[in-house]
């Protein structure tokens, strides 16, 4: 029988949902890869005549778990360890950097290690580098994360000859008895000197026992645990010299009572367990007494029905599969031991988690016409399966809408071409990606009519930027009104817009579509958008319009790659790398309305985590990054894409390190769905659209400089907000994002 110590807030299991995500969460703005300084990932520190400092972290983004507070000048190895050995559960991410960019502190020593778990060298990096006096700013860099930061000061020191290690000294005290021992407790009280002239005492250090951990000294340490005690000692000076180990040793002794009443002890037993009772991989027991008398003096356990007693100081995990017993008991201060009890249970090996998808397809069937097109409707029928957990579920999404619970075979019929999007969900959790059935649905003996000029599904009718309040009906060709008013064409003057939309308003109340109220109060937005006038950019240009041609414009910089794919730039989920963007190298903007499509495609509970990069330089040759794609993060603006309830504070509409828009504020949809994304910038000021609700609005002020802040940032010293291009940003294979319709007039 094996067993293993757990920490005492008892065992966790957490799914390690970063192992998914952390590839790209990895890459997200301003970190460097773990080799950009320092050892690579794997690499041995080699051995430095000078000081090691040490810095971990766990499972917190407000703070680091570990950090020193000063240091000497001269050689230093940095270490930062990020992992399960330090208290991460879950996989997160984190760094270690120093600010170089604050003249408030020392900035000649350059440190930007990016530590996780799971990368090969365990999340343990280390650099070297040179320290001068003084104070360094440190800092992680990963998004969210800003409040994990803080100083060390770096002192000269003294005795640079110093080769002396420090004198020590302990003195126990307290009530003894007539054989020597302590009544009750000790109190152990440790002193140390530097010699005369030497670098200066550094620190005081403790360990309990023969085996226990070293502690800062800070106070006099009480021990009052009854029986034989030893407390170790040693202390540092400020040149790394450390004194030879001491030690204290001592008994204690309960005071005299008249207690003869041993602890009452109990144990549960907990873990995850299967129909039958049995514990699935881990049990974990956990043992409690209590004393009325003397107190508590020592808890012990023993596995087996003869193993032998060991000391009980936190919950045991027993792993090894088949019937188990834990024995225990407790002594007390007088001396008093309980009976011996025991708990009983059986430990089975847990079932193989299932972590396939289900497989899932669609069968449309109907008449056809000599086009291929289905007459009239089409039945959609979707069939999955899973041949470990079962099917828990099947969705679908038509035309972009939002995914809906599929029960029975969907039957389309209205007339045009559709895209009807599926998936299931297996019993284990499992979502199969998202695949597409594209088909026509034509009228009763015709052929298919031309698509509608522009895919709008807004709730009410929009012209320009003026909202009428008018109802966007569906009309009897299949498009919506907005699609019929085409106010994103490029007019050439005011009357021939104004001529267009009032026939085709003229048309709709004659098909009983809208009333003459309501007509008026289009046909009087459209004259207030300006939509043809001299000076006014009538509609937007299309700089993407899914084709291969439009697609062909744009550009690939970075790391990953983008595909098209039905119409849409989307990120191929199997290539890794850098962060990257398509970049639309036709020409920079300066002050201009921004429109596209985006979609969450990332799979299971995952979100998709892009952007839209507005007003960046040429990212080829920028003397101050050798990687193009973030030219972008550090001279232009992210305006934000992501959904998810956790990690990243930026949500969706956020500017990127400047400007935060919670979770709330973001007014996200179901993922898989087409949502509308416009983007105005003119001057200083931005303002963020999403399916037509403004979700944020940033006006860019003298100084501002990015959040946490990023070696190198230009702040507002010219080089960003002026003009610039126009990209759309790929993090990685895990955050799965596409693109579409994307369209730009200037203001």
């Amino acid at each position: 029988m094996r067993a293993r110590h757990l920490r005492q807030t008892g065992h966790r299991r957490q799914p390690r949902l970063w192992a998914s995500l952390v590839g790209a969460f990895l890459l997200v703005l301003g970190l460097t890869s773990t080799a950009a300084y320092g050892h690579g990932a794997g690499a041995p520190a080699p051995a430095v005549a000078g000081q090691t400092l040490n810095w971990t972290a766990g499972d917190s983004i407000e703070h680091f778990t570990s950090a020193p507070t000063t240091a000497v000048a001269g050689a230093a190895t940095i270490v930062f360890e990020n992992s399960a050995a330090t208290g991460n559960t879950t996989g997160l991410p984190h760094t270690l950097t120093f600010d170089t960019s604050d003249p408030k502190y020392n900035h000649d020593a350059r440190v930007d290690i990016l530590a996780n778990p799971s990368d090969a060298a365990g999340g343990r990096h280390s650099v070297d580098v040179t320290l001068t006096p003084g104070t360094y700013h440190y800092f992680c860099s990963m998004p969210g994360h800003i409040m994990m930061s803080g100083t060390f000061t770096v002192t000269a020191g003294g005795g640079g000859d110093d080769t002396t290690a420090p004198t020590t000294s302990a003195k126990v005290e307290g009530e003894r008895n007539a054989g020597g021992a302590y009544v009750g407790s000790a109190t152990v009280s440790v002193t140390a000197a530097d010699e005369e002239g030497g670098s200066g005492l550094g620190g005081i250090e403790y360990a309990l026992g023969a085996d226990g951990a070293w502690q800062p000294y800070t106070d006099p340490v009480v021990v009052d645990t009854v029986g034989a005690a030893t407390v170790r000692y040693r202390a540092t000076d400020k040149a790394g010299n450390t004194s030879a180990e001491k030690s204290a040793d001592f008994t204690v002794v309960a005071p005299p009572t008249d207690d003869t009443t041993p602890p009452e002890t109990s144990a549960t037993v907990t873990g995850d367990q299967d129909a039958d009772g049995n514990y699935l991989g881990t049990a974990t027991v956990t043992v409690t007494a209590s004393d009325t008398g003397s107190g508590v003096n020592t808890i012990e356990y023993a596995l087996g029905a003869d193993g032998a007693w060991q000391p009980y100081t936190q919950p045991v995990a027993v792993d090894t599969a088949g019937a188990a017993t834990v024995r225990y008991r407790a002594t007390d201060r007088a001396g008093n031991t309980s009976a011996e009890k025991s708990v009983r249970f059986t430990v089975v090996a847990p079932p193989a988690k299932d972590t396939t998808a289900p497989v899932v397809s669609a069968a449309i069937t109907g008449s056809k016409n000599s086009y291929g097109a289905f007459i009239s409707s089409a039945t959609v029928t979707l069939t999955a399966e899973d041949a470990e957990s079962g099917v828990a579920s099947s969705e679908y999404a038509l035309d972009g809408g939002p995914y809906l619970a599929y029960t029975a075979p969907v039957v389309v019929d209205r007339v045009g071409a559709h895209t009807l999007a599926y998936r299931a969900t297996d019993k284990a959790g499992n979502t199969s990606e998202a695949a597409n059935a594209a088909f026509t649905v034509a009228e009763s003996g015709g052929v298919p009519p031309p698509p509608c000029a522009e895919h709008d599904e807004r709730l009410t009718v929009i012209v320009g930027t003026v909202d009428t309040g008018v109802p966007n009906r569906l009309t009897p060709n299949r498009c919506t009104i907005n699609e019929r008013i085409e106010d994103e064409r490029e007019w050439t003057s005011q009357a021939l817009f104004l001529k267009h939309v009032d026939g085709v308003l003229k048309t709709l109340a004659a098909q009983n579509v809208i009333d003459q109220r309501e007509q008026k109060k289009i046909v009087k937005a459209a004259r207030q958008s300006k939509i043809g006038l001299p000076g006014q950019t009538a509609g937007y240009q299309t700089i993407f319009d899914g084709t291969r041609a439009s697609f062909d414009r744009w550009e690939h910089v970075g790391g990953g790659q983008v595909d098209l794919k039905d119409g849409a730039m989307s990120v191929d989920p199997t290539v890794g790398g850098d962060l990257g963007m398509m970049w639309y190298p036709g020409r920079q903007y300066e002050n201009f309305s921004l429109k596209l499509q985006f979609r969450d495609d990332a799979a299971g509970t995952a979100n998709a985590n892009g952007g839209v990069f507005v007003r960046f330089p040429d990212p080829h040759g920028f003397p101050l990054e050798s990687r193009p794609a973030w030219v972008a993060v550090n001279y232009g603006h992210e305006i934000q894409i992501f959904d998810s309830p956790t990690g990243d504070m930026y949500k969706t509409g956020s500017v990127y390190g400047f400007d935060r828009v919670g979770l709330a504020g973001a007014h996200p949809t179901t993922k898989g769905t087409w949502n509308d994304y416009e983007i105005r910038v003119k001057g200083q000021h931005f303002t963020i659209l999403r399916n037509g609700v403004l979700i944020n609005e940033f006006d860019n002020n003298p100084g501002q400089v990015f959040d946490p802040p990023r070696a190198g940032d230009p702040g507002t010293d010219g080089r960003r907000y002026a003009s610039g291009y126009i990209g759309l940003q790929n993090h990685s294979t895990a955050d799965l994002v596409s693109y579409r319709n994307v369209r730009i007039k200037e203001l």
